[in-house]
């Protein structure tokens, strides 16, 4: 296959970009490197440092006549979607129609995005993909309105979504991984505050959750790197047009997450209680019974020990060297 991936230098993009390598296909990546790192990249991936929106870009890289699209490029900060909402629709959905359209008139044929649970909103169970939408913050709302376009384009190009719940861990052989100083999720936050012993801030603990604290389903970044790939192969030999929640089904509060980092890292580490913040997800659980149908996850209790041990070592390696 001949794949183009959309910020491929970012966490995701670039795991997916060394799977698709390693199975021995073409990758080219473009990325403006805003957020994504160039040492992300996989060497023998084909590089454009550019916009998704670049017009030039686009006419001359699509030209090659790609088998499958993949569009990771966006912002994806819920709390800084916020204050900056303009910003997020002129990013994730702006440019990222200058480039679906861009896809269609060139004759690209498939095309899988990167979506987001943030399109749910909160919960108090688990949600399937027929699940009523409300997102809470404009990051959500931008990828949603992104969705409803791709879904509008269905009798022009074949097409997957995947709703991702909270990615974690690193790239199997720890060739790249999530950024480490300005990422504010809750793994990176707790292994900062780890190295750097301080205590660990935990936002609201009046969520309607057993314990109080929000819950978060989380999925290893090497599973889902490898749902790409299968769905990429799919893509090519028959017509698809769906989207698929993208999680393993089992939720963790905080404070479940906070007491399996002391207990598999053996680190003691304290947090204190901060109020929550505007427009927190509470609860966020996926109902992953469709994707299982394609992709079997196994292990789920152990890949989470895997996921933090690789995460805290990525942290580390980038962070102290």
């Amino acid at each position: 296959m001949k794949v183009l991936i959309t910020g491929g230098a970012g966490y995701i993009g670039s795991t997916v970009a060394w799977m698709f390598i390693d199975q021995g296909h073409k990758v080219t990546i473009i990325d403006n490197l805003i957020t994504g790192k160039k040492t992300n990249l996989p060497k023998k991936s084909k590089f454009i440092k550019s916009d998704i929106s670049d017009l030039n870009t686009l006419r001359r890289s699509l030209k090659e006549n790609y088998d499958v699209v993949l569009h990771f490029a966006a912002l994806i900060d819920n709390q800084e979607s916020i204050k900056n909402k303009r910003r997020y629709l002129k990013n994730n959905y702006v440019k990222s129609k200058i480039c679906l359209n861009f896809c269609i008139k060139m004759g690209i044929k498939n095309f899988i995005f990167s979506s987001s649970a943030a399109v749910y909103g909160s919960s108090k169970k688990k949600v399937n993909e027929k699940s009523n939408t409300k997102p809470l913050a404009p990051y959500g709302e931008s990828k949603l309105k992104f969705e409803r376009l791709l879904k509008n384009s269905k009798n022009k190009i074949n097409y997957v979504i995947f709703r991702y719940f909270n990615v974690i861990g690193v790239e199997k052989k720890m060739r790249c991984g999530f950024e480490t100083k300005k990422n504010k999720s809750l793994i990176n936050n707790l292994c900062k505050s780890i190295v750097s012993k301080k205590h660990f801030q935990i936002f609201g603990n009046n969520f309607n959750t057993n314990d109080g604290t929000t819950v978060r389903d989380f999925i290893y970044v090497n599973d889902l790197s490898e749902v790409h790939y299968r769905f990429a192969k799919i893509m090519t030999k028959k017509r698809i047009q769906s989207i698929f929640n993208c999680g393993y089904g089992k939720g963790y509060s905080v404070l479940e997450i906070v007491n399996k980092f002391n207990s598999i890292l053996k680190i003691k580490f304290k947090f204190f209680l901060k109020e929550k913040r505007k427009n927190d997800i509470g609860y966020s659980v996926a109902d992953s019974k469709k994707l299982k149908k394609y992709y079997d996850f196994k292990n789920i209790e152990n890949k989470l020990s895997i996921m933090i041990r690789t995460s805290f070592k990525w942290y580390k390696k980038k962070h102290l060297n």
